[in-house]
Protein backbone atom coordinates (compact mmCIF):
# COMPACT_ATOMS: atom_id res chain seq x y z
CA UNK A 1 0.00 0.00 0.00
CA UNK A 2 1.41 4.06 -0.32
CA UNK A 3 0.83 6.78 1.26
CA UNK A 4 1.19 8.95 -1.68
CA UNK A 5 0.66 8.33 -5.57
CA UNK A 6 3.54 7.54 -7.86
CA UNK A 7 2.48 7.66 -11.32
CA UNK A 8 4.70 5.85 -13.85
CA UNK A 9 4.27 8.45 -16.77
CA UNK A 10 4.85 12.25 -16.60
CA UNK A 11 1.29 13.84 -16.50
CA UNK A 12 0.41 17.68 -16.86
CA UNK A 13 -2.14 20.31 -15.45
CA UNK A 14 -4.44 21.60 -18.27
CA UNK A 15 -2.44 25.17 -18.69
CA UNK A 16 0.95 23.02 -18.92
CA UNK A 17 -0.93 21.54 -21.47
CA UNK A 18 -1.70 24.92 -23.44
CA UNK A 19 -5.48 24.78 -22.20
CA UNK A 20 -6.64 27.90 -20.44
CA UNK A 21 -10.41 28.09 -19.00
CA UNK A 22 -11.49 31.72 -18.95
CA UNK A 23 -9.74 34.86 -18.11
CA UNK A 24 -9.72 35.59 -14.61
CA UNK A 25 -6.16 35.33 -12.74
CA UNK A 26 -5.70 32.21 -11.01
CA UNK A 27 -4.49 32.12 -7.19
CA UNK A 28 -0.53 31.35 -7.15
CA UNK A 29 -1.04 27.44 -6.75
CA UNK A 30 -3.99 27.43 -9.04
CA UNK A 31 -5.73 25.37 -6.17
CA UNK A 32 -8.08 25.05 -3.62
CA UNK A 33 -5.48 25.92 -1.37
CA UNK A 34 -5.14 29.16 -2.20
CA UNK A 35 -7.72 29.95 -0.08
CA UNK A 36 -6.16 31.21 2.89
CA UNK A 37 -6.53 28.43 5.59
CA UNK A 38 -7.20 25.66 3.70
CA UNK A 39 -5.74 22.23 3.69
CA UNK A 40 -5.93 18.82 1.52
CA UNK A 41 -4.40 15.79 2.74
CA UNK A 42 -4.70 11.93 0.87
CA UNK A 43 -4.40 8.55 1.54
CA UNK A 44 -3.77 6.30 -1.63
CA UNK A 45 -4.43 2.52 -1.18
CA UNK A 46 -2.76 1.32 -4.35
CA UNK A 47 -1.67 -2.91 -4.21
CA UNK A 48 -1.14 -2.24 -8.22
CA UNK A 49 -3.35 -5.38 -8.56
CA UNK A 50 -7.30 -5.24 -7.07
CA UNK A 51 -7.11 -2.39 -5.02
CA UNK A 52 -7.25 1.54 -6.06
CA UNK A 53 -8.94 3.47 -3.48
CA UNK A 54 -8.38 5.90 -0.43
CA UNK A 55 -9.29 9.03 1.34
CA UNK A 56 -9.12 12.80 0.20
CA UNK A 57 -9.80 15.29 3.19
CA UNK A 58 -10.31 19.13 2.82
CA UNK A 59 -9.43 20.57 6.18
CA UNK A 60 -10.20 24.23 6.65
CA UNK A 61 -7.72 25.38 9.50
CA UNK A 62 -10.00 27.75 11.02
CA UNK A 63 -12.47 24.85 12.22
CA UNK A 64 -9.56 23.61 14.30
CA UNK A 65 -8.26 27.18 15.41
CA UNK A 66 -11.17 28.21 17.19
CA UNK A 67 -13.85 28.36 15.20
CA UNK A 68 -16.90 25.92 15.96
CA UNK A 69 -18.79 26.72 12.46
CA UNK A 70 -18.45 28.33 8.97
CA UNK A 71 -21.21 29.35 6.46
CA UNK A 72 -21.84 26.51 3.97
CA UNK A 73 -24.00 25.42 1.63
CA UNK A 74 -24.99 21.50 -0.17
CA UNK A 75 -26.02 21.62 -3.70
CA UNK A 76 -27.62 17.87 -4.98
CA UNK A 77 -27.55 18.41 -8.48
CA UNK A 78 -28.39 14.48 -8.90
CA UNK A 79 -28.85 12.55 -5.13
CA UNK A 80 -27.85 9.27 -6.17
CA UNK A 81 -24.85 9.21 -3.37
CA UNK A 82 -24.36 9.08 0.29
CA UNK A 83 -23.28 12.04 1.68
CA UNK A 84 -22.98 11.88 5.31
CA UNK A 85 -24.22 15.10 6.91
CA UNK A 86 -25.82 17.13 4.16
CA UNK A 87 -29.28 17.55 5.65
CA UNK A 88 -27.64 19.53 8.95
CA UNK A 89 -25.17 21.75 6.37
CA UNK A 90 -28.85 22.73 5.07
CA UNK A 91 -30.71 23.16 7.98
CA UNK A 92 -28.38 24.61 9.43
CA UNK A 93 -26.33 26.61 6.89
CA UNK A 94 -22.87 25.48 8.85
CA UNK A 95 -19.71 23.19 7.87
CA UNK A 96 -18.73 21.85 11.41
CA UNK A 97 -15.92 19.74 10.05
CA UNK A 98 -13.54 18.98 7.57
CA UNK A 99 -14.98 17.47 4.25
CA UNK A 100 -13.44 13.97 3.99
CA UNK A 101 -14.16 12.04 0.12
CA UNK A 102 -13.58 8.20 0.11
CA UNK A 103 -15.00 5.35 -1.57
CA UNK A 104 -18.99 4.54 -1.67
CA UNK A 105 -18.86 1.42 0.95
CA UNK A 106 -16.32 2.98 2.88
CA UNK A 107 -18.23 6.29 3.32
CA UNK A 108 -19.81 4.96 6.66
CA UNK A 109 -16.62 4.00 8.23
CA UNK A 110 -14.92 7.45 7.31
CA UNK A 111 -17.80 9.23 8.66
CA UNK A 112 -16.94 7.42 11.83
CA UNK A 113 -13.36 8.21 11.82
CA UNK A 114 -13.89 11.78 11.16
CA UNK A 115 -16.32 11.77 14.54
CA UNK A 116 -12.81 10.29 16.40
CA UNK A 117 -11.30 13.52 14.87
CA UNK A 118 -13.82 15.52 15.65
CA UNK A 119 -14.08 14.47 19.55
CA UNK A 120 -10.72 14.56 19.90
CA UNK A 121 -10.53 18.41 18.62
CA UNK A 122 -13.35 19.07 20.62
CA UNK A 123 -14.03 17.43 24.43
CA UNK A 124 -16.89 19.53 24.79
CA UNK A 125 -20.24 18.92 23.49
CA UNK A 126 -22.72 15.51 22.82
CA UNK A 127 -23.34 16.35 18.88
CA UNK A 128 -21.08 16.31 15.76
CA UNK A 129 -21.71 16.86 12.46
CA UNK A 130 -18.97 14.86 10.40
CA UNK A 131 -19.23 15.63 6.29
CA UNK A 132 -18.37 12.62 4.36
CA UNK A 133 -18.62 12.10 0.55
CA UNK A 134 -18.54 9.56 -2.31
CA UNK A 135 -18.01 8.23 -5.32
CA UNK A 136 -17.96 4.41 -6.62
CA UNK A 137 -14.40 3.21 -8.05
CA UNK A 138 -15.55 -0.53 -8.20
CA UNK A 139 -15.16 -0.47 -11.69
CA UNK A 140 -11.36 -0.95 -10.60
CA UNK A 141 -10.71 -1.27 -7.42
CA UNK A 142 -12.60 -4.37 -5.21
CA UNK A 143 -15.40 -2.00 -3.32
CA UNK A 144 -16.76 -4.63 -1.35
CA UNK A 145 -13.75 -5.34 0.38
CA UNK A 146 -13.99 -1.89 2.52
CA UNK A 147 -10.62 -1.28 3.03
CA UNK A 148 -10.57 2.08 4.09
CA UNK A 149 -9.54 2.13 8.36
CA UNK A 150 -9.92 5.12 11.03
CA UNK A 151 -5.89 5.09 10.38
CA UNK A 152 -6.46 5.53 7.06
CA UNK A 153 -9.24 9.02 7.30
CA UNK A 154 -6.74 10.42 10.76
CA UNK A 155 -3.94 10.23 8.08
CA UNK A 156 -5.37 12.05 5.75
CA UNK A 157 -6.94 14.52 8.64
CA UNK A 158 -3.92 14.80 10.05
CA UNK A 159 -1.57 15.30 7.08
CA UNK A 160 -3.32 18.03 5.36
CA UNK A 161 -1.19 20.86 4.30
CA UNK A 162 -1.11 23.80 2.01
CA UNK A 163 0.56 23.49 -1.12
CA UNK A 164 -0.23 21.97 -4.50
CA UNK A 165 -1.99 19.33 -3.84
CA UNK A 166 -1.72 16.10 -5.38
CA UNK A 167 -4.05 15.03 -8.45
CA UNK A 168 -4.95 12.15 -10.59
CA UNK A 169 -4.60 9.20 -9.41
CA UNK A 170 -4.78 9.94 -5.17
CA UNK A 171 -6.33 10.05 -2.54
CA UNK A 172 -10.30 9.34 -3.51
CA UNK A 173 -9.55 9.69 -7.20
CA UNK A 174 -7.26 6.57 -6.67
CA UNK A 175 -9.64 4.31 -8.96
CA UNK A 176 -12.53 6.99 -9.99
CA UNK A 177 -13.10 7.18 -14.13
CA UNK A 178 -14.23 10.10 -15.42
CA UNK A 179 -16.17 11.06 -18.87
CA UNK A 180 -14.71 7.43 -20.51
CA UNK A 181 -11.72 8.08 -19.32
CA UNK A 182 -9.29 7.64 -15.95
CA UNK A 183 -9.70 10.55 -13.80
CA UNK A 184 -9.14 11.24 -10.20
CA UNK A 185 -8.60 14.24 -7.75
CA UNK A 186 -7.85 17.89 -9.15
CA UNK A 187 -8.09 21.12 -8.33
CA UNK A 188 -7.91 25.04 -9.66
CA UNK A 189 -8.86 28.34 -8.25
CA UNK A 190 -9.36 32.00 -9.17
CA UNK A 191 -9.18 35.73 -8.12
CA UNK A 192 -12.14 37.96 -9.19
CA UNK A 193 -11.95 41.14 -8.43
CA UNK A 194 -15.32 42.24 -6.40
CA UNK A 195 -16.71 45.80 -5.24
CA UNK A 196 -12.66 46.77 -5.66
CA UNK A 197 -11.16 44.00 -3.54
CA UNK A 198 -9.42 40.76 -4.32
CA UNK A 199 -10.85 37.60 -2.89
CA UNK A 200 -10.10 33.94 -3.88
CA UNK A 201 -12.13 30.70 -5.03
CA UNK A 202 -10.69 27.38 -5.10
CA UNK A 203 -12.50 24.24 -6.04
CA UNK A 204 -11.04 20.68 -5.77
CA UNK A 205 -13.18 17.80 -7.60
CA UNK A 206 -13.42 14.06 -7.17
CA UNK A 207 -14.42 13.09 -10.83
CA UNK A 208 -16.12 9.81 -11.60
CA UNK A 209 -18.94 10.41 -13.48
CA UNK A 210 -20.07 9.82 -17.14
CA UNK A 211 -20.66 11.61 -20.60
CA UNK A 212 -18.62 12.93 -23.18
CA UNK A 213 -15.44 14.13 -22.51
CA UNK A 214 -15.49 17.85 -24.02
CA UNK A 215 -12.53 20.52 -23.82
CA UNK A 216 -12.73 23.55 -24.55
CA UNK A 217 -15.91 22.73 -26.90
CA UNK A 218 -14.33 20.53 -29.04
CA UNK A 219 -16.22 16.65 -28.45
CA UNK A 220 -13.67 14.08 -27.51
CA UNK A 221 -14.89 10.39 -27.10
CA UNK A 222 -12.95 8.00 -25.87
CA UNK A 223 -13.85 5.32 -28.93
CA UNK A 224 -12.31 7.69 -31.25
CA UNK A 225 -9.24 9.16 -29.00
CA UNK A 226 -8.16 5.31 -27.54
CA UNK A 227 -9.73 2.45 -30.24
CA UNK A 228 -8.58 -0.23 -28.27
CA UNK A 229 -10.32 1.29 -24.62
CA UNK A 230 -13.12 -1.07 -25.19
CA UNK A 231 -16.63 -0.65 -24.19
CA UNK A 232 -17.34 2.86 -22.46
CA UNK A 233 -19.74 1.69 -19.89
CA UNK A 234 -17.16 2.25 -17.33
CA UNK A 235 -17.26 6.24 -17.36
CA UNK A 236 -17.83 6.49 -13.85
CA UNK A 237 -21.23 7.60 -12.00
CA UNK A 238 -20.69 10.44 -9.65
CA UNK A 239 -18.97 13.32 -8.54
CA UNK A 240 -17.95 15.13 -5.54
CA UNK A 241 -17.14 18.73 -5.79
CA UNK A 242 -15.71 21.36 -2.99
CA UNK A 243 -16.05 25.01 -3.02
CA UNK A 244 -13.51 27.18 -0.85
CA UNK A 245 -13.58 31.29 -0.74
CA UNK A 246 -12.97 33.92 1.62
CA UNK A 247 -15.55 36.17 0.28
CA UNK A 248 -17.95 37.29 2.59
CA UNK A 249 -20.96 35.31 2.08
CA UNK A 250 -24.16 33.61 3.58
CA UNK A 251 -25.45 30.41 3.53
CA UNK A 252 -27.62 31.27 0.95
CA UNK A 253 -25.43 32.94 -1.38
CA UNK A 254 -23.32 29.95 -0.66
CA UNK A 255 -25.97 27.51 -2.15
CA UNK A 256 -25.80 29.96 -5.64
CA UNK A 257 -22.76 28.64 -5.63
CA UNK A 258 -22.74 25.30 -5.21
CA UNK A 259 -25.28 25.09 -8.13
CA UNK A 260 -23.21 26.85 -10.31
CA UNK A 261 -20.23 24.51 -9.18
CA UNK A 262 -22.63 21.24 -10.51
CA UNK A 263 -23.49 23.50 -13.24
CA UNK A 264 -19.89 23.84 -14.87
CA UNK A 265 -19.86 19.98 -15.11
CA UNK A 266 -21.97 20.05 -18.12
CA UNK A 267 -18.78 22.65 -19.67
CA UNK A 268 -16.27 19.55 -19.54
CA UNK A 269 -19.16 16.79 -20.66
CA UNK A 270 -21.55 15.43 -18.18
CA UNK A 271 -24.47 13.23 -18.94
CA UNK A 272 -25.75 13.97 -15.39
CA UNK A 273 -27.18 10.52 -15.33
CA UNK A 274 -29.96 8.65 -13.65
CA UNK A 275 -27.62 7.25 -11.40
CA UNK A 276 -25.26 9.95 -10.52
CA UNK A 277 -24.48 11.43 -7.37
CA UNK A 278 -23.73 14.88 -7.93
CA UNK A 279 -22.95 16.91 -4.89
CA UNK A 280 -21.44 20.54 -4.86
CA UNK A 281 -20.01 22.24 -1.00
CA UNK A 282 -19.31 25.53 -0.68
CA UNK A 283 -18.03 27.53 2.20
CA UNK A 284 -16.66 30.62 3.30
CA UNK A 285 -13.78 31.20 5.47
CA UNK A 286 -14.45 35.03 5.32
CA UNK A 287 -13.90 36.61 9.54
CA UNK A 288 -17.65 36.51 10.76
CA UNK A 289 -17.24 40.75 11.14
CA UNK A 290 -17.24 41.33 7.23
CA UNK A 291 -20.33 42.33 5.90
CA UNK A 292 -22.19 39.67 3.82
CA UNK A 293 -21.32 40.93 0.12
CA UNK A 294 -24.29 42.29 -1.68
CA UNK A 295 -26.00 39.83 -4.24
CA UNK A 296 -25.64 42.24 -7.46
CA UNK A 297 -21.76 41.96 -6.66
CA UNK A 298 -21.03 38.09 -7.06
CA UNK A 299 -21.42 37.87 -11.05
CA UNK A 300 -17.09 37.78 -11.10
CA UNK A 301 -17.26 35.14 -7.78
CA UNK A 302 -19.59 33.19 -9.95
CA UNK A 303 -17.73 33.07 -13.08
CA UNK A 304 -14.95 32.12 -10.59
CA UNK A 305 -16.72 29.12 -9.63
CA UNK A 306 -17.44 28.13 -12.84
CA UNK A 307 -13.71 28.61 -14.07
CA UNK A 308 -12.36 26.90 -11.37
CA UNK A 309 -14.63 23.74 -11.10
CA UNK A 310 -14.36 22.96 -14.62
CA UNK A 311 -10.54 23.35 -14.90
CA UNK A 312 -10.48 21.21 -11.89
CA UNK A 313 -12.08 18.59 -13.76
CA UNK A 314 -9.88 18.52 -16.83
CA UNK A 315 -6.98 18.69 -13.72
CA UNK A 316 -8.15 15.65 -12.44
CA UNK A 317 -8.31 14.02 -16.07
CA UNK A 318 -5.08 14.99 -17.38
CA UNK A 319 -3.07 14.40 -13.94
CA UNK A 320 -4.53 10.53 -13.80
CA UNK A 321 -2.63 7.71 -15.29
CA UNK A 322 -3.66 4.45 -16.98
CA UNK A 323 -4.82 2.14 -14.44
CA UNK A 324 -5.55 -1.99 -14.60
CA UNK A 325 -7.35 -2.91 -11.84
CA UNK A 326 -9.96 -5.47 -10.08
CA UNK A 327 -11.07 -8.51 -12.90
CA UNK A 328 -8.51 -7.10 -15.57
CA UNK A 329 -10.31 -3.67 -15.63
CA UNK A 330 -8.58 -0.93 -17.34
CA UNK A 331 -9.56 2.65 -17.36
CA UNK A 332 -6.81 4.46 -20.07
CA UNK A 333 -5.42 8.20 -19.50
CA UNK A 334 -6.47 10.91 -21.74
CA UNK A 335 -4.03 11.39 -24.95
CA UNK A 336 -2.63 14.25 -24.84
CA UNK A 337 -1.73 14.89 -28.88
CA UNK A 338 -5.35 15.01 -29.46
CA UNK A 339 -5.66 17.67 -27.06
CA UNK A 340 -7.41 21.27 -28.93
CA UNK A 341 -5.27 23.84 -27.63
CA UNK A 342 -6.24 27.19 -27.49
CA UNK A 343 -4.10 29.67 -24.94
CA UNK A 344 -4.66 33.17 -23.63
CA UNK A 345 -1.82 35.77 -24.00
Amino acid sequence: MNDHSTASEERARARSLGIVVGALPTGPLNAITDVEGVLVGHTTLDDGADLHTGVTAVVPRQLTTGRRALPAAVCTGNGYGKLVGSTQVGELGVLESPIVLTATLSVFRAADALLTYLMRLRRDGLSFNPLVGETNDGFLSDIRRRPITERHVLDALEGASGGLPAEGCVGAGTGTTALGFKAGIGTSSRRPAVDGAQVTVGALVQANFGGVLTVQGVPMPVGELVPDAGPEEPSGNSCMIVVATDAALDARQLGRLARRAVFAMGRVGASYSNGSGDYAIAFSTAPPRLATLPDDALNPVFAAVMDSVEEALLNSLFTATTTTGVHGHTSHAVPYDRLPRKTRD
